[in-house]
């Protein structure tokens, strides 16, 4: 459901089990332009961040480590980005992430609302995970759970592999 006003922002990080140019996650980096493109042409779907060859591992980086990967993006509504994660070809990918994530043991997803025209920076979105770790689930930051309109999730969901 749109809560009036505002729009869905959605933050995850994740740290590549190897360099972008190595092997191994080469059927991932690969796909990667596929899957974000499947995104913009959903329905609610408003912005993403991208690097300047248009991908999430050529953006601005989490931290110094050119293994690490930053995806954030925004929504119309908490439906459009469910169907999206749970209902396309994203969730293949996303439920073989441990092929290609190493596995995190800190809090790397969050989601807030922001007032609709905002785009969020790295630094709020590294904020709000920071906050949801500290805090829990709060009209702050929060994760699936806390959406009951995240019905896809609900009754889809995927293994609990390298964290939600």
């Amino acid at each position: 459901m749109a809560k009036p006003g505002y729009h869905l922002a959605e933050v995850n990080i994740g740290r590549l089990v190897a360099p972008p140019n190595d092997p191994r996650i080469a059927e991932f980096a690969a796909n990667l332009n596929r899957i974000n493109g499947i995104a913009k042409r959903m329905d609610g779907f408003v912005w993403m961040l991208e690097g300047e060859q248009g991908g999430n591992l050529d953006n601005p980086l989490v931290a110094d480590d050119p293994q690490m990967a930053f995806n954030l993006t925004v929504w119309k509504d908490v439906e459009s980005l469910d169907m999206y994660v749970w209902g396309t070809l994203h969730r293949q990918f996303y439920e073989r992430r441990a092929e290609w994530f190493e596995v995190f043991k800190d809090q790397h997803f969050a989601m807030w609302w922001i007032p609709e025209g905002h785009i969020p920076t790295k630094e709020e979105a590294l904020e709000r995970i920071d906050h949801l770790t500290n805090h829990g689930d709060s009209d702050h930051a929060f994760g699936w759970a806390w959406l009951k309109e995240a019905k896809l999730w609900r009754g889809k969901g995927c293994s609990h592999i390298a964290a939600e």
